[in-house]
Formats: C-alpha cells, structure tokens, sequence
C-alpha cells in the first residue's frame, strides 16, 4: 500500500486504504523503503516547504533522511540537539526497537528531553549519558549509520578501550565503527 507524507509542520504519515489516506506510523521497514525510492528531486519539493533549520538537518542524510524527517516531526524540540549530533538520529528512530519493545514513544522520549536534556536521551536510548558520547558521535562521518550497526555500536560506547579508541582516531566511517564493534565481540 502507498504511503505519503503531509507538508510541514503537520508531517503526517499517511497511508492509502481503499479511496482514503489514513494516519499511521511507518515501520521501519517503510521508511527504509522511502530511502530507496525518493530521489533528490522529489526531496527538493517537499524540502521547499520546510524551515531553514529543518531543512539543513535532513541535507546532512541520505539514505536515512526519511527516518530523520520523522524523527523531527514528531520530536520537534530535539531538532537543535540532533542537528549538533546527527548520528544520535538513527538510534532515536529506531527507539521502538531498541528501547521500547517494539512500540514508538515518541511522548516519553520528548518528556525525558524536557526534564532531563539530551544527557537523558542518551540514557533512555540506552547510551553512556556522556560528554565523550556525544564527542564520539560528532566524529561519525556520515549520520546515516546502519540500522545494523546501532545496538553494536551501543554495546561499545560502553567499553572503556573501545571508547578511547573511537575517540583518539581519524572521523568514524562506517567501516571504522563496524571494526571497532567487531573487535569488542572477539
């Protein structure tokens, strides 16, 4: 079934059921196929219609633009945070499945950033609520980390040789990270 995306700041996600556009929340596996299907092109339209902050955001992602849009849409008030540490993203998308037992919770998550800062994002994603975490973070090449690669990469941020490696190196590939991971595993 199609799905289609609201203009901003609504951001609803919708999808087709018979003749009508219903409201639902996309699996992940919706949106991972929103990353392969929209091109640069459909984005510049819908982009248009964005806040320039907002907009600058999204830019930084590619293949995880989609997860991000969400993200921000229904977690506004992370956007200034999330823009500072864009790799922290992918691992607030995929909350549901990390932290919450598959089923988002997208009010307790904005809750916990109200009362506690992006310090209890950290905690509640499950992260070391952490300074070096977020340095680590900010190191990541590219925000549009694997959905394969968060709940390792989780697992390492909590490793004190794993954190000092991460931290005393060159900007963190994809590839760098899966190393890293994958060493604490042997």
């Amino acid at each position: 079934m199609p799905w289609r995306v609201t203009a901003w700041p609504e951001t609803r996600f919708e999808r087709l059921y018979g003749d009508e556009w219903i409201p639902a929340e996309p699996s992940e596996a919706a949106l991972a196929s929103a990353a392969q299907t929209l091109h640069a092109r459909d984005w510049a339209t819908y982009l248009d219609f964005t806040p320039a902050d907002v907009r600058a955001f999204l830019a930084q992602f590619t293949f995880a633009r989609m997860p991000a849009l969400f993200v921000v849409a229904r977690c506004p008030t992370l956007l200034a945070d999330l823009a500072e540490t864009p790799a922290l993203t992918p691992f607030v998308a995929a909350h549901a499945n990390l932290v919450a037992g598959g089923t988002p919770h997208w009010a307790e998550l904005t809750a916990v950033h109200e009362r506690q800062g992006i310090f209890g994002v950290l905690q509640w994603l499950g992260l070391p609520g952490s300074r070096q975490t977020l340095s680590i973070l900010r190191h990541v090449a590219a925000p549009d980390l694997p959905r394969k690669l968060l709940e390792p990469l989780r697992t390492t941020l909590w490793e004190p040789e794993a954190i000092w490696r991460l931290s005393h190196g060159p900007v963190l590939t994809d590839a760098r990270l899966s190393a890293a991971c994958h060493a604490l595993a042997a």
